[in-house]
C-alpha cells in the first residue's frame, strides 16, 4: 500500500472517530431526545414526546429541563400521578423553577376523589409552594390564579374571585385570569357576571381553546343551543386537528337529536383527520356509546383494517366483537395481543371475559385476577369479576366487586347496573333505585338506567312513575326490545292484559329473537289460562327465530308447567340443549322433568354430560350432587360437592350442601362448620343456609348460636314465601330441649310432626320429650 493510501485510511478513520464520538456523546444524545420530545410534543403526539422525554433524563437524571418537560406532557394525557413526580423532581434540581411550583399547586389543588372533594393533604401539601410563590412571584398573575384555585379547592369562593380579580390587575390581556374568574362565580350562583368573563376571556385572546370551550359549554348548559353550537364550531376552526370541540359539538347535536347531522359530521370529521386516532375513531365511538352495534362493527372493522398497528382501534374491535357474540374471532385477535404482551391488562381481561361467555367462570376468575394483580383499580377489571363470580352463584363476591369497581369508576354503567340487577333480584328496591339514578347520571343519552329504575319502581309497585321512566327509555332507543317489555310488565303487573300482550308484541316486532319479549308474552297467556296461546306463541317466534335455545326452552317449561305434557316439554327442552349445551337453565330443567317421569338415573346422566360439557361450571356438578342426596349415595354426592368447590372454591351452594353431607354423615364438624359458614355469607338470605350453619352449630353443641341460627331460617323462609320447613322446626325443637326450654322444643316439634306426619325422627324425639 502506498504512503498516501495509508494516510488516506488513516484520514477516513479517524473522521469515523470524530462522528461516531459524537453521537455517543452523552449531552449529545441527551439533546436529541429532548428536540425530538419537543417536536412530537408541538405536534400534539404526546405519547410519542414522553417516551422521548424519559429516553433524555434517562441519560441524565439530573437533566432538569428533561423533567420539566416531561411534567407537562403527563399532564396533556391527564397521567397526574406522573405528572407529580416529574415535578417534584424538576423541584429537587431547581427549587426556582416558578413555572413547576406553580404547576404543582394546580395539580395538588384540582385533583379530586371520586365523590368530587379534594384530598386534604394536598391542599396541606400546597400550601408552602404558594406562599414560596408569593414571596417570590407576588406580582405574576399566575401565582395569583394558583392562590384562587387552593380557595376554591376548599370553597372559599370570596378568596379565590379576589385573586382571580388581582390576577386580572395586573395583567388585563391574560385570558387564563378571566376564565378563571367566570368558572368561580358559575360556583358563587353570578350566572350573569360569569357570562360576561367568559365573554372576555374569548375577546382578550380569540384562539383560547379553552375560553371558546368554556363559553360554548355556558350557553349549553342555559339551554341556549344555537350560541353554543356557533362556539363550538369555532373552536374547531381554531384547532382543526383537535377531537376535543369536535366531541363537544357531537354532545350538543346530541342533545339536540340531530342523529344525521352527527353522522354526517363525524363521516367528514374522519375524512378530514385520516391519521389522527381521535378523528378517525369518533364515528366507530360514537356508534358503540349509542347502542348501534350493527353500525359499530363494520366501522371497526374498516378501521382495523386501515390501522392495524393501532392497538386501541384492535381492541375497541374485540370489544365490538365480543358483544355481537363473534367470540371466535374476539379470541382471534385477543391472542394476537398476548402473544406479544403476555401481562397487557386489557388482553387479560377480555380473555376472562371470553372465558365466561364461554362457559368457563374458573378460567375466567383465574385470568381476571392476573389482570387486577398487573393493575388493581380496573374498574371493567372488577365488573367482569363480578360477573364470572355470578355465573358461579357466588353473589357475595360479586357483589363486592361490582361495588369496587362503582368506587373506582363511579361512571361506569355497566357495575351499576349489575348492582341494580341484583338488588332487585332480593327485592332491595330503594338501593336499587339509587343504583339506577346514578345510572342516568353517568349516561343520560342511554335508556338502560331509565329501564331498572322503572323495574324498581315496578316492584314497589309505583305504577305512574315505572310507566313513565320505561317511556323514557323508548324514547331514547325507540328500536331496542328492551323498553317494550318493560313497559308490558307494567301492564301485566296490574292485570291489564290485552295492553300487555301489545308491548310485548311490539318487542318482539323490534327483536324476533328477544327472549324477554316471548316470556312476557306466554306469561301474560299463562296468567289467564291460556295455554295453547302461550305455546302457540313460541311456536310462532321458533318459526322465526328456529336456532333459539331460549325459546325451545320457554315452550318446554309452558309444556311441563301448565300442560303437564312431559313427554312434548323433554322434547323442546332437549332441543334446547342440543342447541346449546351452555344453556343452564333447559339443562336444569330437563333433568326435571325426566325426574316427573321417574327416570332419576337418566337426569342424573345428563347432568354428569353437562359436566363434561361444561367442566368449569360448577352448577352441573351440585345439581349431580343433589341427585346422589335424593338416592342416598352419600360419597358420590359429597365427591361432586367437592369438585364444585375446586372450580369454584367459595361457591354457597356446593359450600352449604357439601356440609349437611356431612353433618348427617357423622363428617368432621369443624370442616363442616367451616363451610356452612361460608355458605351463609354466600346466600345470607337463603333459609338453607341458615338451618345449616344452625344445624353444624348444634352438632358442636353452641346451642344458643344453633337456635338464633334456626330461628333466622324460620324468619327468611316466611319472608321469601316459601312453605313451612318441618326439617327447621325440628331442628329448633331439639336445640331448645338442649337449653331445657321444653315447652318451646314440644311446639316445634310438634309443628315439624304436623307438617310432615311420616317424619320418623320428629316423632321420636316428640316422644321422648313426653316421656
Amino acid at each position: 500500500m502506498s504512503r498516501s493510501a495509508v494516510l488516506r485510511v488513516l484520514f477516513v478513520c479517524s473522521l469515523l472517530l470524530v462522528i461516531t464520538g459524537c453521537s455517543r456523546d452523552p449531552n449529545t444524545r441527551k439533546q436529541k431526545y429532548f428536540e425530538s420530545g419537543e417536536k412530537y410534543f408541538s405536534q400534539g403526539k404526546y405519547r410519542e414526546a414522553v417516551i422521548q422525554f424519559s429516553n433524555a433524563v434517562q441519560i441524565d437524571p439530573r437533566f432538569a429541563q428533561g423533567h420539566a418537560q416531561l411534567a407537562q406532557t403527563y399532564l396533556k394525557l391527564g397521567d397526574t400521578q406522573r405528572a407529580y413526580n416529574e415535578l417534584s423532581r424538576t423541584l429537587e434540581l431547581t427549587p426556582d423553577d416558578y413555572r413547576a411550583q406553580t404547576d404543582l399547586v394546580n395539580l395538588l389543588t384540582g385533583t379530586r376523589r371520586l365523590d368530587g372533594s379534594p384530598f386534604p393533604e394536598y391542599i396541606t401539601n400546597a400550601k408552602p409552594h404558594l406562599d414560596l410563590l408569593k414571596d417570590k412571584q407576588p406580582n405574576n398573575p399566575e401565582t395569583h390564579e394558583a392562590w384562587a384555585n387552593y380557595y376554591g379547592a376548599q370553597n372559599k369562593l370570596g378568596e379565590a374571585m379576589q385573586e382571580a380579580q388581582q390576577a386580572i390587575s395586573l395583567d388585563p390581556n391574560r385570558s387564563e385570569s378571566y376564565l378563571l374568574l367566570a368558572l368561580l362565580q358559575l360556583r358563587a350562583d353570578q350566572a350573569d357576571q360569569a357570562e360576561v368573563n367568559f365573554k372576555k376571556a374569548v375577546a382578550v385572546d380569540p384562539k383560547s381553546l379553552n375560553a371558546v370551550l368554556a363559553l360554548g359549554g355556558f350557553y349549553q348548559s342555559h339551554n341556549r343551543l344555537p350560541e353554543a353550537e356557533k362556539q363550538f364550531k369555532q373552536a374547531i376552526q381554531i384547532d382543526p386537528s383537535n377531537g376535543v370541540p369536535r366531541a363537544a359539538l357531537v354532545r350538543l347535536l346530541m342533545q339536540e337529536g340531530k342523529k344525521d347531522e352527527i353522522v354526517s359530521f363525524l363521516q367528514q370529521t374522519k375524512r378530514e383527520l385520516p391519521n389522527n386516532h381521535q378523528g378517525y375513531t369518533m364515528l366507530g365511538d360514537y356508534y358503540f356509546a349509542t347502542g348501534d352495534l350493527d353500525k359499530a362493527m363494520p366501522e371497526y372493522a374498516s378501521l382495523y383494517h386501515d390501522h392495524p398497528k393501532d392497538m386501541q382501534v384492535k381492541k375497541n374491535y374485540i370489544q365490538i366483537l365480543i358483544l355481537k357474540n363473534q367470540l371466535d374471532e374476539a379470541g382471534k385477535l385477543n391472542n394476537e395481543i398476548l402473544k406479544g404482551r403476555a401481562n397487557d391488562v386489557d388482553g387479560l381481561i377480555f380473555k376472562g371475559e371470553l372465558q365466561r361467555l364461554k362457559n368457563d367462570p374458573a378460567g375466567a376468575v383465574e385470568s381476571l385476577q392476573t389482570a387486577l394483580h398487573n393493575e388493581p383499580d380496573n374498574a371493567v377489571g372488577h365488573y367482569q369479576l363480578g360477573l364470572a363470580y355470578a355465573q358461579q352463584r357466588d353473589l357475595s363476591r360479586a357483589e363486592s366487586e361490582w361495588r369496587e369497581a362503582v368506587r373506582n369508576r363511579p361512571d361506569l354503567a355497566d357495575a351499576q347496573r349489575a348492582l341494580a340487577t341484583l338488588q332487585i333480584s332480593r327485592g332491595e328496591y330503594d338501593n336499587a333505585l339509587q343504583s339506577a339514578q346514578q345510572m342516568i347520571d353517568a349516561q343520560p343519552l342511554s335508556g338502560d338506567g331509565f329501564i331498572l329504575k322503572g323495574i324498581a319502581e315496578l316492584g314497589l309497585r309505583k305504577f305512574t312513575e315505572a310507566q313513565r321512566d320505561d317511556e323514557e327509555a323508548r324514547n331514547r332507543a325507540p328500536d331496542n326490545p328492551a323498553p317494550y317489555v318493560q313497559l308490558g310488565n307494567v301492564q301485566l303487573t296490574q292485570k291489564h292484559y290485552s295492553e300487555a300482550v301489545q308491548f310485548y308484541q311490539q318487542a318482539l316486532q323490534k327483536d324476533p329473537a328477544s327472549a324477554d319479549g316471548l316470556r312476557g308474552l306466554m306469561t301474560t297467556y299463562v296468567e289467564q289460562k291460556q295455554y295453547d296461546k302461550a305455546i302457540a306463541a313460541a311456536h310462532a317466534q321458533i318459526a322465526k327465530s328456529p336456532n333459539n335455545s331460549n325459546f325451545y326452552d320457554l315452550l318446554g317449561t309452558a309444556l311441563f308447567d301448565g300442560k303437564k305434557d312431559y313427554a312434548g316439554a323433554e322434547a323442546a327442552l332437549r332441543q334446547a340443549v342440543d342447541l346449546d349445551k351452555t344453556n343452564g337453565d333447559a339443562i336444569e330443567k330437563l333433568g326435571k322433568v325426566q325426574i316427573q317421569q321417574g327416570n332419576m338415573d337418566q337426569a342424573l346422566a345428563l347432568y354428569q354430560q353437562a359436566t363434561r360439557d361444561n367442566p368449569r361450571n360448577a352448577t352441573f356438578y351440585i345439581l349431580s350432587g343433589e341427585l346422589y342426596d335424593a338416592k342416598q349415595n352419600w360419597d358420590q354426592a359429597k365427591a361432586m360437592y367437592q369438585q364444585a368447590l375446586v372450580v369454584s372454591p367459595d361457591n354457597p351452594l356446593a359450600a352449604n350442601n357439601l356440609a349437611y353431607v356431612l353433618l348427617e354423615q357423622g363428617g368432621n364438624i369443624d370442616v363442616a362448620m367451616n363451610m356452612a359458614q361460608t355458605a351463609r355469607r354466600g346466600m345470607p338470605n337463603s333459609p338453607n343456609a341458615a338451618d345449616t350453619l344452625g344445624w353444624a352449630y348444634y352438632q358442636k353443641g353452641i346451642y344458643h348460636s344453633a337456635i338464633d341460627q334456626f330461628l333466622e331460617a324460620l324468619r327468611l323462609n316466611q319472608k321469601n314465601g316459601g312453605p313451612d320447613s318441618a326439617t327447621v322446626h325440628y331442628h329448633l325443637g331439639l336445640a331448645y330441649q338442649k337449653v331445657n326450654q321444653n315447652t318451646l322444643a314440644r311446639e316445634h316439634l310438634e309443628k315439624a310432626v304436623k307438617l310432615k306426619p311420616q317424619y320418623a325422627d320428629a316423632r321420636k324425639a316428640l316422644s321422648e320429650l313426653r316421656g
